[in-house]
């Protein structure tokens, strides 16, 4: 019983200097002049930034912010700003108020720290701690001018991808090869994926031979390219020829956007072989061709070189409209018109207009 008695008035007494100790350090902090500071952390998209850290210039003394942005942290007289850090965005220092507690931050994404981010498939990385081979083509590094398709935009920018075109039809496709081919009898050409969505030779009805001519150049935003073995692990054997990652525009921002760009173009012959003139063509029939071929001879003297090559008016339109209908709601459509138009001098000095 003694014993008892003696634990309770042990307890009692801690718990009294408990609350003198407390009771003490807290006027002290309101003495020191000290106040708490709340507010919340959004990114360029005005979206609530999650795990943002917050540091006290000058101390070890910070905090991070909460799912919904916020944060809240006491903060002792003498101290004038805040760090704000977080992966892929600029660090940022901002003052505190002079009057009232609460300082709302937005944050701006780093384009050298993006930059080195690349899609390999099963999500994004670092380039700096990728082991195999990847490389990654943005939109601002692709080539400029008319592309009707869209291995055009990276031919000759990736070393050891060979992009050839397999005739002068602007759906013939072309021949890719990543790091030469690897089979005497299978095929040789690489995986594409879209988005995600994994597109193979024959998975499109109507467009077997080239379905990337489906695609319009002007919605891509960046193309990867994984050449080793190692992306045998993501998407199997069809990968053994290499993948090429195919990433689209999207909506990102919250205001409606609307983008037209034009691409205008004279086409014109340059130069010609050389042949043999209308009477040098003549002759060489009547002294060494048979008497079927001089009975084909007739008085035409048409150049079907001129008829053939006419000077040519290009034009590609694209028009544009992204934006988001909620939080979570992206959205983007683009049309695209293209067009040529052969003019050429024929009798009577009349002007024909076909399409090319």
């Amino acid at each position: 019983m003694n014993r008892n008695i003696l634990n309770l008035r042990q307890l009692t007494v801690l718990l009294i200097l408990c609350t003198a100790f407390l009771g003490g350090i807290i006027p002290a902090f309101a003495q020191q002049g000290g106040k708490k500071i709340t507010g919340q952390v959004i990114d360029e998209n005005k979206e609530p930034m999650i795990g943002v850290s917050i540091l006290i210039v000058g101390t070890s003394t910070g905090t991070v912010t909460d799912f919904d942005g916020n944060y809240t942290l006491n903060v002792p007289q003498g101290s004038k700003e805040l760090q704000f850090s977080y992966v892929g965005y600029e660090t940022k220092i901002v003052a505190l108020p002079t009057s009232g507690s609460v300082l709302n931050v937005q944050m701006k994404s780093d384009s050298q720290v993006l930059s080195d981010v690349v899609v390999i498939g099963y999500g994004t990385q670092r380039k700096s701690d990728l082991t195999g081979s990847v490389t990654n083509v943005s939109s601002k590094d692709f080539n400029m001018g008319l592309v009707s398709s869209p291995e055009q935009l990276i031919n000759g920018k990736i070393s050891g991808v060979q992009i050839m075109s397999n005739s002068g039809s602007p759906t013939a496709g072309s021949t890719i090869r990543v790091r030469g081919g690897a089979s005497l009898n299978a095929s040789n050409d690489p995986l594409i994926v879209l988005d995600g969505v994994p597109l193979e030779q024959g998975g499109i009805s109507g467009n077997d031979g080239n379905f990337l001519s489906l695609i319009n150049p002007n919605d891509i935003e960046s193309m990867t390219i994984l050449k080793d073995a190692s992306s045998t692990a993501i998407y199997g054997s069809r990968a053994s020829n290499g993948v090429i990652l195919i990433t689209t525009k999207k909506g990102t921002s919250d205001k409606l956007q609307i983008t037209f760009s034009t691409t205008n173009s004279i086409q014109t012959r340059t130069k010609l072989a050389d042949m043999l003139s209308y009477d040098q063509f003549v002759n060489t029939i009547r002294t060494q061709g048979t008497s079927a071929q001089q009975a084909l001879l007739g008085t035409a003297r048409t150049n079907w070189n001129d008829e053939i090559y006419q000077n040519a008016f290009g034009t590609d339109n694209n028009l544009s409209v992204s934006g988001k209908i909620a939080k979570n709601w992206p959205f983007r459509v683009s049309v695209i018109i293209t067009k040529a138009v052969c003019y050429t001098l024929i009798m009577r000095n009349a002007i024909r207009e076909a399409l090319c």
